[in-house]
């Protein structure tokens, strides 16, 4: 049965367990870090097909089906972090900084949760399955390792201090050179790099995120980079994680692609900006304001590197 959650000052807030309940649950403009690094991948795939394949090789239909997997997995991954979270007492209600998360406000209870998390596991895998049939059985391989890093990363392996580098792997360069490799069935060293140059991009989002709760983290024995190397040091992480990525770009430039290099250089001054903003705000919630920030960054990356293939 529904109830009606409250605000602080006692006025309607969400219902729990219903539709815009849902919606925050699912943290829709986390999309961003899923879409850019297929939508990357993608277009790599459809330049190259356009120049060293004959024409119609790309195919749309397996094109859309890793977008959509990628969109299924990251509310799988925002659905089973809300969930553990919460179970594990790491969300907080009065101390938490970052955005409220659906269990602990109380907008889905946690039988619903738990019931949402096998339905979009179950989805995602239903997506997934036909791009057996266009990358061949190495993508049951692929579409395991998702599922089931997508609990781990939660459960055990972020506060193991590997959050970092699951990010590169699981939002460059799997993302990347997968759905490169089902359009194509090749793999190049130069679109291997230009994933890593997006996983740097993406990794900015969980730096800031780390940044912002290195306190909480340590008290809750979450041994991020941020924890283990200090505040100071997650600082330049999140810097070095734009200027890595905007040279490790050169690699497009190597190809031939000069625009695909030289408009995401748009992309480092933006990134610069949010760094000295978390540099100046320091602690507490105001650093949500870098955290969305962040994300448009990722996004307008990914939109200038994908411009800079496509233009010729």
């Amino acid at each position: 049965m529904e109830t009606q959650v409250k605000n602080m000052q006692g006025e309607e807030d969400v219902r729990t367990n219903s539709m815009k309940a849902w919606i925050l649950a699912a943290r829709p403009k986390t999309l961003t870090g899923a879409a850019v690094p297929v939508l990357i991948g993608l277009t790599l795939a459809y330049v190259d097909a356009r120049t060293y394949y004959v024409e119609g090789v790309f195919n749309w239909l397996p094109a859309v089906l890793c977008l959509l997997f990628a969109f299924i997995m990251q509310i799988d991954a925002n659905f089973i972090n809300d969930f553990f979270d919460y179970v594990k007492g790491s969300d907080d209600v009065e101390t938490r900084l970052g955005p409220k998360r659906a269990c602990a406000q109380g907008w889905v209870t946690t039988d619903a949760m738990k019931r949402a998390i096998a339905t979009t596991t179950c989805v995602a895998c239903a997506v997934g399955l036909p791009l057996i049939y266009f990358g061949g059985l190495e993508m049951i391989a692929v579409g395991i390792l998702c599922v089931v890093f997508c609990f781990l990363y939660t459960t055990h392996l972020s506060y193991m201090g590997f959050g970092d580098l699951l990010v590169i792997v699981f939002f460059g360069i799997i993302p990347v050179c997968i759905p490169y490799y089902i359009e194509l069935h090749t793999l190049t060293w130069q679109v291997f790099i230009g994933s890593l140059a997006c996983g740097f991009v993406i990794d900015a989002l969980l730096i800031v995120n780390n940044f912002r709760d290195r306190d909480t983290d340590r008290d809750a024995g979450k041994q991020t980079i941020v924890v283990r190397c200090g505040a100071e040091w997650g600082l330049r992480f999140y810097l070095l994680s734009g200027v890595a990525a905007v040279v490790l770009n050169a690699v497009y430039w190597y190809e031939g692609h000069i625009l695909a290099f030289v408009l995401p250089l748009i992309y480092l001054p933006l990134h610069i900006i949010t760094y000295c903003k978390m540099k100046r705000i320091d602690h507490g919630r105001a650093l949500n304001q870098c955290l969305g920030e962040t994300a448009r960054n990722i996004f307008i990356y990914g939109i200038l590197v994908a411009a800079g293939l496509l233009i010729i």
